[in-house]
């Protein structure tokens, strides 16, 4: 399967969010250790590709983010920068 996104990528757009793995990746719903393997080397999926590029795009907000989490009665954690 071909990947969507290098994983370097992946990494970059986290260490410029300035947040560690746990915290990054929980505000897309994905676990630290899920998180990590997409910074290694296992294909990302492309829903979460997608709503990685809106959020890095500035058409998903980080309110947007906290929002969905809330609705879907995810645990609360630290979202970016709050």
């Amino acid at each position: 399967m071909k990947k969507l996104i290098d994983p370097a990528q992946v990494r970059r757009l986290r260490n410029q969010s300035k947040l560690n793995q746990s915290d990054f990746w929980s505000c897309f719903g994905v676990t630290q250790s899920g998180g990590s393997r997409y910074e290694s080397s296992r294909a990302v999926p492309k829903p979460l590709v997608l709503l990685m590029h809106f959020w890095h795009s500035g058409k998903i907000t980080n309110d947007d983010l906290a929002h969905a989490a809330k609705v879907l009665g995810w645990p609360s954690r630290k979202a970016f920068g709050e």
